[in-house]
């Protein structure tokens, strides 16, 4: 097996980690990653150190400190679709007359989360100071399971406030912590949570709406064409009916750029809404993804360690004050009282 080869098959599983990392953030031991870190040590045998070396400083770069490649990876994948939407569908959509603001809708959607994504990129998400942490340790009680009093961030040097988290990321104490996403290139906490679910809702809303529309339009295309009356000849000569996969070859024969376009919006789409529901979820019940995941892990450690004498205590989510009320809290955060300096 010559060094090429080996490149190829050595860049594909760096792609594939690559992947598995951003489903598994926030994660550390999960089994994706125990397959990646077992899978690592596997081809160690087989690829060079010095290869290794600048693989594991670029994933380290990418996933362990703060980094604006994400950031414009989503902004050349908003372009490339934005750029083919502009350029073919909405030309042909017109051409056929589909009403104009539904054609303009997507514009206004990109308009609005772009207006979201920079208002949650930039925005102060809660960084702990000296001068707010007082403020800040009597806005939660500590539940005595997931956040115990007392504890300090040897990092910044201060008891950690209830639903508080270090982020290794950014390198400071988080109020309300719930992950870094890296898509912004910012933790996400009590303070712009509002903005990620508006630019989150938002981003699901563009990919649908650019679904819909690409999608109706080649409905229409078929529809106009006839073409589920028609028939074809097969590769042994015989005369068939129009059928659903003859009909997508053909239509990505004959826009493949569009067809490729829907297929990518769709994925994202339902990726998406997925994405978007759990975060609905956890808003209804007022926890952060870091408790979410932090509550599994306790739950699933104390199933299996339970005793009859076992007198751990249950784990139960405090802060949960109706729908209502904790929605009102994302959107509308307790005040912060910063202490004045002598």
């Amino acid at each position: 097996m010559d060094f090429l080869t080996l490149f190829l098959i050595y860049l594909c599983f760096v792609l594939t980690t690559i992947a598995l990392l951003c489903i598994c953030s926030g994660r550390k031991e999960s089994f994706l990653a125990r397959s990646v870190n077992s899978a690592s040590q596997v081809l160690s045998f087989v690829i060079p150190t010095q290869l290794q070396r600048v693989t594991q400083r670029t994933l380290h770069r990418f996933f362990h400190t703060r980094s604006c490649l994400f950031v414009v990876l989503h902004i050349a994948l908003q372009a490339a679709v934005y750029g083919e939407y502009t350029w073919e569908v909405f030309v042909y959509c017109w051409e056929l007359q589909f009403p104009l603001l539904l054609l303009l809708l997507p514009y206004l959607l990109l308009a609005g989360n772009m207006g979201c994504f920079l208002l949650c990129s930039r925005a102060n998400p809660g960084v702990i100071t000296k001068s707010n942490h007082a403020s800040l340790v009597k806005i939660y009680a500590y539940d005595g399971v997931l956040f115990q009093k007392g504890i300090i961030c040897p990092t910044c040097n201060m008891e950690k406030p209830a639903r508080s988290k270090h982020c290794s990321f950014c390198g400071m104490c988080v109020h309300r912590f719930d992950h870094h996403c890296v898509w912004v290139n910012n933790c996400i906490g009590a303070f712009n949570a509002k903005y990620f679910f508006l630019y989150l809702f938002s981003l699901t809303a563009m990919a649908a709406t650019v679904a819909i529309i690409t999608a109706a339009f080649l409905i229409q295309v078929v529809l106009l064409s006839n073409m589920m009356r028609g028939s074809y000849i097969d590769d042994q000569g015989q005369e068939r009916a129009v059928e659903i996969l003859f009909l997508i070859q053909h239509l990505f024969l004959t826009f493949p750029r569009i067809v490729f376009m829907l297929g990518f919006v769709i994925l994202l789409t339902l990726v998406l809404g997925a994405y978007c529901c759990f975060n609905l979820y956890l808003a209804f019940t007022n926890q952060t993804s870091n408790e979410w995941h932090k509550a599994r892990r306790y739950r699933s450690s104390y199933h299996l360690t339970l005793q009859p004498h076992d007198r751990r205590a249950v784990y139960k989510n405090i802060y949960s004050e109706g729908v209502w009320m904790n929605l009102k809290e994302i959107f509308k955060p307790p005040p912060v009282l910063e202490r004045k300096k002598k």
